[in-house]
């Protein structure tokens, strides 16, 4: 079994001992404890905290596209 899970909330594997498993309405599902203590703080941080994220993740697919890209040339 893996060491690691699927945070739903950031996209991302954090190890196990970071993650939380929640009851959502589709069940029960992992989140990191990072993203957790994120939604307690105010909405200007929160807001800050999301677009960072969109960043992260918005530069990873860049990244992985230009990797497509240049494998198929």
């Amino acid at each position: 079994m893996s060491d690691t899970e699927y945070c739903y909330h950031c996209g991302t594997r954090h190890p196990r001992t970071e993650m939380r498993q929640i009851e959502t309405k589709a069940g029960k599902r992992w989140r990191c404890i990072k993203s957790i203590e994120a939604t307690k703080r105010s909405t200007a941080e929160r807001d800050t905290f999301g677009k960072r994220v969109s960043a992260e993740n918005k530069a990873g697919a860049q990244s992985k596209a230009r990797l497509m890209l240049n494998s198929n040339r």
